[in-house]
């Protein structure tokens, strides 16, 4: 057995009741043959078993009161995945479906999706199954201040920096930040991010990983002498990444026909009214149906499933894991798409993206491809050590510029080990060597 399903092995039999730790393990591992093989020392340095190991993984119990009195308890998370090159880094996430195994994939991605930002921060991430769908705002703030009365011990600016991700916007980080703020009685500003503009918050966070995406597969198509201009573009989800890579993407020129969220999708064939969506999910916190009612020439299908099945160039999905499946990615390229932009984490299965892969379509990995949201947090962070706020324009330039040089960087990577223009196998690449030298240099630790 070779080392890199040896490795794999290692995995299944410690963690087989996380099926999506095992799928990312499994995405990542087996596309860094090219480099294991030039690089020796990694295995005798038992690199890619401590890679897959958490340095830490923190389980905690929530318990809250609901406004009718009655006690509510959930269970929160915190793997702080790898430090070697920064403070743990990564988001929170709110939502049923939280589990060890959810939060170890998406800490695991967010090692190498940190690492090419080129920026110093780790991987980690954290989150509880708490919905905050149907709570009150009281109720939201009493869950937010539990959690963190757990947690704080284990943050800092220079230890784990947690954001936002599903459930967690600028409201619930507020409430969050106030709490900490209220226990370590100082203003530690970089210690969480995503914060309200009014308190150390980055202007263009809320925008970063949908026009960081976009700005990603805008360098795909031009390496590829192809641009955004006149393209059918279809979009799942209708959060924060989506609504701005829907806008951005219609900037450039490009014709965006379809949103959707968990229930159902839109289509408006004359192009979806991004400010109509923003009005419904940011301001009414209501189901993407209700754009129909805004806009009775487009139409409304009750599954989200579908919505893969539509005529398009380029398909963005930005809503959860494992949205697009073998036969959903079979169904795009019958259709026509040529490239496919991962906005949320992982949101092709393995046989999707092999698929996608094999047929040679331009396929943008979620690791590069949506490090904005990261890198920009990080911004955030350098903005509060300076005491200083930039400019949206100035935070945006500088992440146009950082998506160019992951593009550059994944790209270079593809073509130096053999696999020219698999941008997943050059993601995952670039990203791992940068942490598995800094680990080399750091000892067994």
């Amino acid at each position: 057995m070779d080392y890199i399903q040896k490795v794999i092995e290692i995995a299944k039999n410690n963690d087989s009741s996380q099926p999506e730790f095992i799928q990312a393990v499994e995405e990542v591992l087996l596309s860094l043959k090219p480099a294991l093989d030039r690089h020796p020392e990694y295995e005798e340095n038992k690199i890619l078993e401590r890679l897959i190991e958490p340095e830490r993984q923190i389980i905690f119990r929530v318990p809250w009161l609901d406004d009718n009195g009655q006690i509510q308890v959930n269970r929160g998370f915190r793997v702080q995945f790898n430090s070697a090159i920064g403070p743990y880094k990564g988001g929170l996430r709110f939502h049923p479906s939280v589990n060890l195994g959810i939060i170890k994939f998406l800490g695991f991605e967010q090692i190498l999706k940190n690492s090419l930002t080129g920026l110093s921060i780790g991987g980690g991430k954290g989150g509880s199954n708490f919905d905050p769908k149907g709570k009150s705002e009281k109720e939201i703030m009493k869950f937010c201040q539990s959690f963190i009365t757990e947690l704080y011990r284990h943050l800092g600016q220079s230890v784990d920096v947690p954001a936002g991700d599903i459930g967690v916007g600028a409201r619930e980080i507020g409430y969050l930040f106030g709490q900490y703020k209220r226990i370590k009685n100082e203003f530690e500003a970089g210690v969480l991010t995503g914060k309200g503009l009014k308190y150390g918050g980055s202007l263009a966070r809320k925008e970063a990983t949908g026009f960081g995406l976009i700005y990603f597969v805008r360098e795909m198509l031009k390496a590829n002498n192809d641009s955004f201009e006149n393209k059918t573009v279809i979009i799942s989800g209708s959060g924060n990444v989506a609504i701005y890579a829907c806008m951005k993407a219609q900037e450039y020129g490009a014709n965006v026909v379809a949103m959707s969220d968990s229930k159902g999708y839109i289509f408006d064939p004359d192009g979806i009214k991004i400010d109509t969506v923003q009005q419904i999910k940011e301001v009414e916190r209501k189901r993407i149906s209700e754009y129909v009612k805004y806009h009775p020439e487009a139409e409304y299908v009750d599954n989200q499933r579908k919505l893969w099945d539509l005529k398009c160039d380029i398909a963005l999905p930005c809503a959860a894991q494992n949205d697009i499946h073998l036969e959903n990615a079979e169904k795009l390229v019958e259709n026509g798409c040529f490239v496919i932009g991962e906005g949320a984490n992982m949101p092709c299965t393995n046989e999707a993206m092999s698929y996608f892969l094999e047929k040679n379509i331009l396929l943008a990995p979620a690791k590069a491809a949506n490090a904005g949201g990261v890198a920009t947090s990080a911004l955030e962070m350098a903005q509060n050590s300076m005491r200083l706020s930039w400019t949206f324009e100035e935070v945006n330039k500088k992440l146009d510029e950082i998506m160019v040089n992951i593009f550059k960087e994944v790209s270079e990577a593809a073509e130096e080990y053999g696999v020219p223009g698999n941008y997943v196998a050059g993601a995952n690449i670039a990203g791992f060597i940068k942490v598995a030298e800094a680990m080399m240099s750091l000892g067994i630790v």
